[in-house]
């Protein structure tokens, strides 16, 4: 038992060095307990997933070849596939238990289960070109792999859509160099994701009384731009709303948010259950959040859309202690044009 202890706690010294406040199998496993209880409690997630699809019919693009990212139970899904019935549609997610109860919900039952990467790409092989030969329309096929490394060949789709899911990926630089790989030249980028002020009265609270951390932290928008940025992603956009829910009580809170498999995986928080002292004192501390509508729960949702470019990206090398980008005349001349209306 002391050996496994001092394992654990190596690895999460680790971790911590390279800035990953948890593993992805914790995560996987978090939201394979949450496939159960996700959609009675995903209210947040489900309306933010809806107002997502919504921006589609003001984007122009008329997709083959979709990916949904961190899928959950299909709700995204169903959507696309609603909005764009011809197109041949990949439901991927972490956590299998979750791509089940989105296959139950599609008429379509293929699923590629549970892989290591490599495996992954073997078994994906040709998979987009045979998409390509059915033209039977509501195409839904279930994956089971990490956004962080898609199973997918280098320019294979044409929009990738990912609803509250890259809150769980630890470089977003890497990520975003990861949705442009995949995507063809021309290929849309449309996502959401919590921002930094999210459950903040409960963040708030327990620093009152704890010096532990007992809620997720969540990235900031600007930090999210530098990454579409540092990818030389083309023409993104981020924008931010704030949706506040209402409790009876704090309990229900903590309640709701283990249900949706989003409760704290940081290596710095509290070993073990958390005292019962402890936890009135943090429910007290929330109280001076009250109103008359209840106990306020602030969700930060950022929203980003971003294109692939159809020109080559440009390639940029340190020159004494500086920056100097390499661009052929063709590719500058191609870019003048574009700006110039011709």
């Amino acid at each position: 038992m002391r050996n496994n202890l001092k394992q654990d706690d190596s690895l999460a010294g680790a971790l911590q060095q390279t800035k990953q406040p948890f593993t992805k199998q914790q995560v996987k496993e978090s939201f394979n307990k949450a496939a159960v209880s996700y959609d009675a409690a995903a209210i947040v997630q489900k309306e933010v997933c809806q107002r997502l699809l919504e921006r589609l019919e003001y984007i122009k693009t008329d997709p083959a070849i979709i990916v949904d990212i961190g899928s959950g139970t299909g709700q995204g899904t169903i959507g696309l596939a609603r909005q764009y019935p011809d197109a041949a549609i990949v439901s991927l997610d972490l956590a299998e238990k979750m791509l089940h109860l989105s296959r139950e919900r599609s008429s379509d039952n293929k699923f590629i289960g549970q892989a290591g990467a490599h495996g992954l790409l073997k078994k994906m092989t040709g998979f987009f070109s045979n998409l390509r030969e059915n033209k039977s329309g509501k195409s839904i096929h279930h994956v089971c792999a990490d956004a962080e490394q898609l199973p997918f060949s280098d320019a294979s789709v044409d929009l990738i859509f990912s609803n509250l899911t890259i809150q769980w990926c630890f470089d977003l630089t890497q990520l975003f160099h990861e949705f442009r790989r995949v995507l063809k030249p021309g290929g849309c980028l449309l996502f959401t994701t919590f921002g930094s002020d999210t459950l903040k009265e409960l963040r708030d609270s327990w620093a009152a009384v704890s010096d532990k951390i007992h809620v997720n932290e969540f990235v900031d928008m600007h930090d999210i731009g530098d990454a579409l940025y540092n990818v030389q992603a083309e023409n993104p956009v981020m924008d931010s709303e704030k949706i506040i829910l209402n409790y009876q009580s704090v309990k229900q809170i903590l309640i709701d948010i283990k249900a949706v498999g989003a409760h704290n995986q940081n290596f710095g928080r509290a070993k073990g259950l958390t005292g019962k002292n402890k936890l009135q004192a943090m429910y007290q501390a929330y109280e001076k959040f009250y109103t008359a509508q209840g106990y306020p729960v602030t969700y930060e949702v950022l929203y980003g859309h971003a294109w692939n470019p159809k020109t080559p990206v440009q390639k940029t090398r340190s020159v004494e202690q500086g920056q100097q980008t390499s661009i052929s005349f063709a590719q500058m001349k191609s870019q003048l044009k574009s700006n110039s209306g011709a």
